[in-house]
Order: structure tokens, then C-alpha cells, then sequence
């Protein structure tokens, strides 16, 4: 029962962090990042009402998602390789989370375009500089969006980012407001609507919400601690 009963309480706190910020219930999206854990421990998500789950790797994900019910919506929340778009594209995910920058999205643009379909993705912004990790500055998102925005075949839905690791929660505050800042600018120069924004995880998701998350990534506090040495 502990994958039920981590489930019921990180909902519960979702909808606490919601009513805390005066937002309607049931305005954020629990995506339950399923990375490194076998498709029994998915199942037992699936069983207590889960269908949203994430994945970090896109031949992990192509393992897990014919083994589980066609009603669940798959995210691919990792880096995603230009050589391996076609795939990603072709397996259906729902969304592309961390489309980090203009030659992906283009290239993204391109093949969803010779596949016939609409791709839909979210882009990377490292809001905290960090060498280490992927994703447009805020700077780059700013000058690039006239391009971002007119390439066909391409939703961008949001934006989402993967803050500095802090010990205390309330540490990742300031770039949540910042990505969240950051899509309300660009929602006035038009024309996307950005109705998405993804961050905030197991440490951190309650503090996001506050601060106008649409969808936090939760693995560990549903799944339990990761053997990375299995995989």
C-alpha cells in the first residue's frame, strides 16, 4: 500500500499548497516520474487513479508504455537527443517537457511536420545559470521567441525548469517566481496563451505550487528511493 498511500498524500498537500494560494482546486497536474522503477510499481499508481507518468529516458519509456493501459499520458521530462526526435515523436508523448534549444525545437518542428502531427513541448529554462544544466537563460527564451514561436507543426504549451538543488524547500522559491514571471512576460508579446508551467519536485512541490506550478514532477515521494545501480 505505500505506493496508495504516498500517492493520497501528496495530493492532499497539492491541495493544501493550492487553497494556501488562493487557486482553484485541482488546478495543478501530478505527474508521477517513473524513472527506474518497474512497470508493477507504475501499475499500482495506475490502480489508486494515477495516469499522468514521466520519464527521463526515452528507450526506458519505450519498455514501459506498451506494457501499461492505453489511457495513460506519458511526458518525457529528459534531455532529448536530436537523432532520437523521430522516435519520441512516433511513441506519442503527450508532451516534450525539456525542449532546451532553438535547434531542437526546430528539428522537432521538422519532423513532426514530415510525420503529420502537432508535437507539444514545453522549453527548458535554467533560471539559475547553472553550467551543469541544459535549457535557454530567460535572456535567450526572450530573443529567440519570435523564431520559437512561428515554427510549424509545434504547441508550445509552457515552460519549465529544474531549480538549484537546495536543502530547504523555500531556497527554490525565487526561480519558480522567476519562471513564472518570465512566461507571464512572454505571454504579453503574444500569441501563445503559455497555459503550462512544470517545476517543482519530490523536495519542492508544494513551495511551486504557491508559486503557480500547472504540473510538479513527483517520483520519489510516490516510488521510493532510486536504485540507479539497476539501470
Amino acid at each position: 500500500m505505500y505506493i496508495q498511500d504516498q500517492l493520497q498524500e501528496i495530493k492532499a498537500h497539492i491541495a493544501a499548497a493550492e487553497q494556501r494560494a488562493g487557486r482553484p482546486a485541482g488546478s495543478v497536474k501530478l505527474l508521477a516520474v517513473s524513472k527506474t522503477f518497474p512497470v508493477e510499481d507504475i501499475m499500482q499508481a495506475y490502480n489508486d487513479g494515477q495516469r499522468l507518468f514521466g520519464e527521463n529516458r526515452l528507450q526506458e519509456a519505450m519498455s514501459k508504455i506498451p506494457a501499461m493501459p492505453a489511457d495513460c499520458e506519458w511526458h518525457l521530462i529528459g534531455p532529448l537527443q536530436r537523432n532520437k526526435v523521430r522516435k519520441a515523436l512516433e511513441q506519442g508523448f503527450g508532451l516534450l517537457q525539456a525542449v532546451d534549444s532553438l535547434r531542437l525545437a526546430e528539428a522537432i518542428s521538422r519532423i513532426a511536420g514530415e510525420l503529420g502531427c502537432t508535437a507539444r513541448i514545453l522549453l527548458e529554462v535554467n533560471v539559475d545559470g547553472e553550467a551543469s544544466k541544459h535549457g535557454f537563460t530567460p535572456a535567450e527564451v526572450q530573443e529567440l521567441w519570435p523564431q520559437l514561436t512561428t515554427l510549424p507543426q509545434l504547441e508550445i504549451c509552457g515552460l519549465m525548469c529544474i531549480p538549484a538543488p537546495t536543502e530547504d524547500p523555500e531556497g527554490a522559491r525565487p526561480a519558480f517566481r522567476s519562471l513564472r514571471t518570465l512566461a507571464e512576460t512572454l505571454r504579453t508579446r503574444g500569441p501563445l496563451p503559455l497555459p503550462e508551467l512544470s517545476m517543482g519536485m519530490s523536495h519542492d512541490y508544494a513551495v511551486a505550487v504557491e508559486e503557480g506550478a500547472t504540473i510538479v514532477r513527483v517520483g520519489s515521494a510516490i516510488f521510493g528511493k532510486r536504485d540507479y545501480a539497476a539501470h
